[in-house]
């Protein structure tokens, strides 16, 4: 996180450069990017403020990593200070059949006009082009809702110790299941050194293991899987719910636990408990498994969140009209 700020705060003279040379009509921003708005506005630019994650609600890890005091982070922009640098309304990546009273009182406190954007999830419908027919395939002769689909994003990874845990459960609970098996680069944690011969043979008699990228959205939409365990990043969490999936959660960093407990309470996931340490277990893997894929519990789950899959898919093209409407008022107001 701190790399990454620093690159943003280093771009800034050559983001001014390219500002000054196209002037455009409108600068979305998120987070990261406050002196973008800074800048922009001095230009007479109208800027808005894009809310793509709970980041309002992880300031105090954002400001820690990277050396940042909390006081100073709304001065400088970030955070909350984002809010005040945008012009009448926030887009927010969410919708009102998930979030609505919370969008309300939002909107009240930094007494801005919240508009959902919706989910922005691309098209599952499988896609031959993709390259991976094979996993589709394999899905396919997979009984309705039996499998299930794991992966913990793009920017988050277990350590050897966890992902010795996740392998127990997955051989406890007997699932299916595609795992999306991601290392850093330059790691030298890789899941073959990770498990153990005899483990790692055994759990793949019902999975697969991708070590790479796989069509998450393809995955989800397909009515063989029956759960998504998950970190519970917002993008994940969404569209999860966005093709009626319950999560099984194992929230990591960040606003990953608040998004899980949102899960929880509104009866689309179950958490893989933890120790006093912060530690799971293959047997709190396999309980949570259990509750999704195999118990009564888990079509409770499934209904709830073809429900709110439904709510949606339904507030789609109005979250895009919506948006539209705001913009071009925004630009209209400084012509």
């Amino acid at each position: 996180m701190t790399t990454l700020m620093e690159a943003f705060q280093m771009s800034s003279s050559n983001f001014s450069d390219i500002i000054t040379n196209i002037k455009p009509d409108l600068l979305i921003f998120d987070t990261f990017q406050p002196w973008a708005a800074k800048f922009a506005s001095s230009q007479n630019i109208p800027c808005v403020y894009f809310l793509t994650s709970r980041e309002y609600q992880k300031r105090d890890q954002v400001a820690e990593n990277a050396s940042i005091k909390v006081k100073d982070m709304d001065e400088e922009g970030f955070a909350f200070g984002a809010f005040q640098l945008s012009c009448d309304i926030v887009l927010v990546k969410s919708c009102r059949g998930i979030e609505g009273k919370y969008m309300d009182y939002l909107s009240t406190l930094c007494d801005k006009k919240i508009v959902p954007t919706g989910p922005l999830i691309a098209n599952g419908e499988k896609n031959q082009e993709s390259g991976n027919s094979e996993i589709i395939d394999w899905l396919s002769q997979k009984n309705q809702f039996s499998t299930l689909y794991i992966s913990f994003g793009s920017e988050n990874y277990l350590s050897k110790e966890q992902m010795q845990e996740l392998a127990k459960g997955l051989e406890l609970s007997g699932v299916n299941f595609i795992w999306v098996a991601r290392t850093p680069i330059g790691s030298d944690v890789f899941i073959e050194e990770a498990l153990s011969e005899g483990l790692l043979d055994r759990i793949k008699q019902n999975g697969i293991i991708v070590q790479g990228w796989a069509p998450q959205a393809e995955i989800l939409a397909h009515s063989s899987v029956g759960g998504f365990m998950s970190h519970c990043g917002w993008s994940s969490i969404t569209e999860s719910l966005y093709f009626g999936v319950p999560v099984v959660a194992v929230p990591l960093k960040f606003d990953q636990p608040v998004n899980c407990r949102m899960a929880v309470e509104t009866g689309v996931g179950v958490e893989v408990m933890r120790d006093e340490n912060g530690r799971f277990d293959g047997n709190g893997v396999a309980k949570a498994i259990n509750e999704v894929i195999f118990e009564e519990s888990g079509e409770n789950l499934r209904w709830k969140a073809r429900e709110f899959s439904k709510k949606m898919k339904m507030e789609d093209d109005d979250a895009f009209y919506e948006v539209a409407e705001e913009l071009s008022r925004i630009c209209e107001k400084t012509i």
